[in-house]
């Protein structure tokens, strides 16, 4: 991988959602939530374009409104990974360059851009990288054994070994890692993953970075130090409306 690689970014967004129906165009400071995860993207100068794949017409044209770039995908997807690969497909269909694909979560408002170079740096450093997820520690039991956190085992490489919803590895303190929803890939390898069946692990699971798992292709993670504060309900909502209001990022970016 070269210095000058091109690097894009697709935002997943979609309007339905069992606990906050509609929260890509909530309104955060004066600016749908879309829209701050879009230009806090723009502010890491590895990006060289960012695109958010939708299947609603409504997010599409907020999107559209606020001058952004958004592509419209299909509404069957069963995954987000596979709205990232058509996306990418489109991109790359349309004339865009794209070596490098970073998928970043519309509900992330709070982004620090300098998340995603922990994304991109590894295909700079190891030869052969594929693939990239973050993660992050995770405190306390309650976090540990929430159904929602995805946990991460790796190896001595730091190549993911499992996934898996149940708190793993058993027996281990302060060794519990959580699978973030914030991924990087190689176009070849983006682009080649809508033709594998999904797998019986990763079916299990509900978890897509175990198809690249058990097709042998290495997940190389990544942990962050920053916390993320995502947004799936209205009451997280309100509350990453409150931190908004003082984050210096913002401050910067508000009255674009």
């Amino acid at each position: 991988m070269t210095d000058k690689a091109a690097v894009v970014c697709i935002i997943p967004s979609r309007w339905e959602s069992s606990r906050f129906p509609g929260k890509p165009l909530a309104d955060l400071c004066g600016k749908p939530m879309i829209q701050h995860v879009y230009e806090r993207v723009l502010r890491s100068a590895a990006v060289t374009i960012a695109a958010v794949a939708t299947d609603d017409t409504r997010i599409f044209d907020a999107v559209a409104a606020f001058g952004g770039r958004a592509v419209m995908t299909s509404a069957l997807h069963r995954s987000g990974t596979d709205r990232i690969a058509e996306a990418c497909g489109i991109l790359v269909h349309r004339g865009s360059p794209v070596d490098i694909a970073l998928n970043v979560q519309g509900d992330e408002p709070l982004l620090k851009p300098e998340t995603l170079d922990l994304l991109i740096d590894p295909y700079f450093r190891e030869e052969g990288v594929a693939c990239v997820n973050l993660i992050e520690n995770l405190e306390g039991e309650a976090e540990i054994n929430s159904y929602n956190n995805v946990k991460c085992i790796f190896d001595q490489r730091g190549f993911a070994l499992y996934f898996s919803r149940l708190p793993i590895p058993y027996g281990l303190q302060n060794r519990h890692y959580k699978q973030l929803g914030l991924y990087s890939f190689t176009r070849e390898t983006i682009l080649r993953y809508p033709a594998m069946a999904m797998t019986p692990l990763e079916i299990a699971e509900s978890d897509d970075m175990l198809r690249f798992v058990e097709n042998g292709i290495g997940v190389k993670v990544a942990l962050s130090p920053y916390k993320t504060v995502g947004v799936d309900t209205p009451a997280e909502h309100e509350e990453v409306s409150r931190i908004m209001e003082t984050d210096p990022l913002f401050q910067q970016y508000r009255n674009l």
